[in-house]
């Protein structure tokens, strides 16, 4: 059997925690800021946990 490879893409985007949850970065923090407020900027700076529908994806992107 071939070895079942990482998703690239995935590997950058996600991280585990001590916990085994997995951590994720906010979306619509790149570009287009200036209409955004210093609240909602400074809201989606913070981690937070792949949602419980998601897991199951993710985690066979990151082949565990």
């Amino acid at each position: 059997m071939p070895k079942v490879k990482t998703n690239s893409g995935a590997k950058k985007r996600f991280a585990l925690t001590g916990t085994g949850k997995i951590k994720r970065k906010h979306a619509l923090k790149s570009h287009i800021l200036t209409k955004k407020t210093k609240k909602q900027k400074r809201n989606l700076t913070h981690f937070s946990t792949v949602a419980k529908a998601d897991i199951h994806n993710v985690k066979e992107l990151l082949a565990m």
